[in-house]
């Protein structure tokens, strides 16, 4: 078996080992591919592996001898699935390898909105602390958690496990969802969108991106949220219209957002997010933990095994 591996360094940088990999065929890694270099590269694979290099319909016609395509994360939107059960190719993903890792930083943002420690550690390192005439000062809102409302758009595995966090904290948890509502567990309350964006302190975005869901978060919505609540976006970028959220953040209707993905990646150096008050972001690395890179190597390794055994799992077309 010929196996490529499209866009490697996302993934693996360097400090996971594709041994396991390479003991099932011909391996051939590329640390970043081009839509340019996908022919070429992909034209005698039997399998490819892909984080975020594109299979629409027009590559995977192209390519008759390809028989497998694993994509390197849970998100298939990639992939052409259509076009691929029509040449008789399997498409698999991983399932659930991040969800604690997700969840982490979903609360790393809430806490870092809430408390600012960045704020403080960078103030403090210039000198600000030592040249106070008070033991203590503060010139952000400093928010307790406990008794606050959270919001949660999607109760799937990451959902679920950011809405038992927040139970910790001591927070109320409403949530849009499909689960009916005797199987939620105790403190979590089903409500509807319109319910959670009038009473959420927080709201916090974890559903698929689907046609029903792009740009849930637009003006309208915005507009039906509690006047300063926090936005947290670890879902998708698309998720939410970015110009409205950075209009929300300017008129001080939206008091924060916070996001580990954009609608564009890399985003533009002139998105209207970077020029917008309380706006925080990361770099799409909420999956990113070495633990959980490790169970992702593990699986991606594990599906392909089991498509040359014959027994394909974690199939999505």
């Amino acid at each position: 078996m010929k196996i490529v591996v499209l866009d490697s360094y996302g993934m693996n940088p360097g400090d996971l080992s594709w041994d396991a990999l390479k003991e099932l065929g011909e391996v051939t890694i590329y640390d970043r591919t081009s839509e340019d270099e996908v022919y070429q590269r992909c034209s005698d694979a039997d399998i490819v592996l892909t984080n975020k290099v594109v299979f629409d319909a027009d590559t995977i016609w192209k390519l008759p001898n390809l028989k497998y395509i694993g994509v390197l994360a849970t998100g298939y939107n990639i992939v052409d699935t259509v076009a691929a059960c029509d040449n008789d190719i399997v498409v698999t993903n991983v399932p659930a390898y991040s969800t604690d890792s997700v969840a982490q930083l979903t609360f790393a943002h809430i806490l870092s909105i809430a408390n600012r420690v960045e704020h403080y550690a960078i103030e403090n390192r210039n000198g600000r602390w030592s040249n106070n005439p008070d033991f203590v000062y503060w010139d952000t809102p400093l928010i307790e958690l406990t008794g606050k409302t959270l919001g949660i758009v999607g109760l799937g595995l990451i959902g679920m496990k950011v809405a038992k966090m927040a139970l910790c904290f001591g927070m109320d948890v409403f949530a849009v969802t499909s689960k009916h509502r005797k199987d939620l567990p105790e403190g979590i309350q089903k409500t509807t969108l319109d319910g959670l964006l009038a009473t959420s302190d927080i709201l916090s975005l974890h559903c698929p991106l689907k046609r029903e869901t792009r740009e849930m978060i637009n003006a309208t919505t915005l507009a039906k949220m509690k006047h300063g609540a926090i936005l947290i976006n670890t879902g998708r970028g698309p998720l939410v219209n970015e110009n409205d959220v950075a209009e929300a953040l300017k008129s001080g209707q939206l008091g924060a957002y916070g996001t580990d993905v954009m609608c564009q990646e890399p985003p533009s150096a002139d998105n209207p997010l970077f020029s917008a008050p309380n706006f925080y972001s990361t770099p799409h690395i909420a999956w990113a933990t070495f633990e959980a890179r490790q169970r992702l190597m593990k699986t991606v390794v594990d599906n392909v095994k089991a498509f040359i055994e014959g027994k394909p799992v974690n199939v999505v077309n």
